[in-house]
């Protein structure tokens, strides 16, 4: 560093001046290092917020119950209609005078049925649908391989479709 060290003054002085162009540069350009940081100590902040709220629920009997509540229409749902199918094999005579009194029940109910159930199992695939991982693509094929392999080529077939 020898020309440039007799100009300028010496170590100390080079590294003085690099810091202040580095300062003046970041008057422009964000620095993008510290900006990661920056985002990385907000979503730990938030993260630490979240497990915060979180500490100490599901601890009292009637929280356990409330979570019990809510783990339950999906499967009394399914059984339920497979116990329809059980009685109406069981006892046909009395299932066709419960499916009267179905006949019943006005139209909007019936909507508005349907609509609590739609929402419900269609929040929850909406949800599991967004959260999916992507799909893996198949690898391209060899041109030097000599053996073929029909179900690879099949695959690759229907996947880029």
């Amino acid at each position: 560093m020898g020309v440039i060290g007799n100009i300028l003054g010496g170590p100390s002085t080079v590294s003085a001046l690099a810091g202040a162009a580095r300062d003046v540069a970041e008057v422009f350009t964000p620095n993008a290092t510290r900006a990661m940081e920056i985002s990385a100590e907000a979503q730990n902040s938030a993260r630490a917020q979240q497990s915060a709220e979180f500490d100490g629920t599901g601890t009292s009997a009637f929280d356990s119950f409330i979570n019990g509540l809510n783990r339950m229409p999906r499967p009394l749902l399914a059984f339920g209609t497979l116990g329809l199918f059980a009685y109406a094999m069981i006892d046909p005579a009395r299932f066709s005078e419960r499916m009267v009194g179905l006949n019943e029940v006005p139209e909007p109910l019936w909507w508005l049925l349907g609509a609590v159930v739609g929402f419900y199992f269609g929040a929850r695939e909406a949800h599991y649908f967004r959260t999916r991982p992507a799909r893996a693509r198949p690898p391209e094929p060899d041109p030097a391989a000599a053996d073929a392999n029909p179900a690879l080529d099949a695959w690759r077939a229907a996947a880029s479709d």
